[in-house]
């Protein structure tokens, strides 16, 4: 019985082995056999299997040719090549039939081309439901000075204005209750101006776009009767939506 089985193995092995080497080039993209060609890898399984199943019996022929179609079938499918040249392999390109040494996209499609020195346009972007980003920069006690630690968050505003350029806000400054009302209304329009600086002069945001404004100590959002409550409420904010 051993034995049977292992001559009836012989002709699958031979077949993935045939289907293999025309394969074995797939890594570079010009494998000859490949998911674009499966049908060429069937018909040559199913004829390589069952010629060497009919070196067994006749019987074993037509189990051969069909062992032989399939294991070809999965070999090739189990390939990826690269049709149009482009260095995308087949299973990712969504243009498959790129004209040669045309520059792609990761996708497989054509990158766009500009006229030489023209700057192209930044792009308009379409939304299909609000989308809205909100700025909370925090202030040391009696301070106006943007720490360092926010200009990350500073950042994200300025670039999803950039993106959706149709876009503006208003920068608002708050301060806790330590000190004058005069006094801290200063400070707030202070610490709004501050951080309306690094949108308009650090990170590009047009200054027509953005504007500032003060509230003092009438807006808090904390208890000013604790520490940590007075932290928090010494804070910048600011708000941006983009409409459909």
């Amino acid at each position: 019985m051993r034995t049977r089985l292992s001559r009836a193995a012989v002709p699958l092995l031979l077949v993935s082995s045939v289907l293999s080497g025309c394969v074995t080039t797939s890594s570079t993209g010009d494998a000859p056999l490949n998911q674009g060609n499966w049908p060429i890898c069937t018909a040559i399984g199913g004829l390589a299997g069952g010629g060497l199943g009919a070196i067994e019996s006749s019987a074993w022929a037509a189990g051969g040719a069909v062992a032989g179609a399939v294991i070809g079938t999965l070999i090739c499918y189990a390939q990826d090549g690269d049709q149009d040249g482009d260095g995308v392999f087949d299973r990712r390109d969504r243009c498959p039939d790129t004209p040669p040494d045309t520059p792609v996209h990761h996708n497989g499609c054509p990158l766009p081309v500009y006229p030489s020195g023209e700057e192209p346009a930044a792009p308009v972007v379409e939304v299909s439901e609000a989308v809205r980003v909100e700025l909370d920069v925090k202030f040391d006690f009696d301070k106006s000075v943007v720490k360092e630690d926010s200009m990350a968050d500073i950042q994200s505003l300025a670039d999803f204005m950039k993106q959706y350029p149709q876009t503006s806000t208003v920068v608002e400054g708050h301060t806790d209750s330590v000190g004058s009302d005069a006094y801290n209304q200063g400070l707030s329009e202070r610490r709004a101006n501050a951080v309306r600086d690094v949108l308009v002069n650090q990170y590009g945001v047009e200054a027509g776009r953005v504007s500032s404004v003060g509230h003092g100590e009438a807006q808090p959002v904390a208890d000013n009767e604790t520490d940590e409550g007075r932290a928090v409420n010494r804070r910048v904010e600011a708000a941006v939506e983009a409409q459909p």
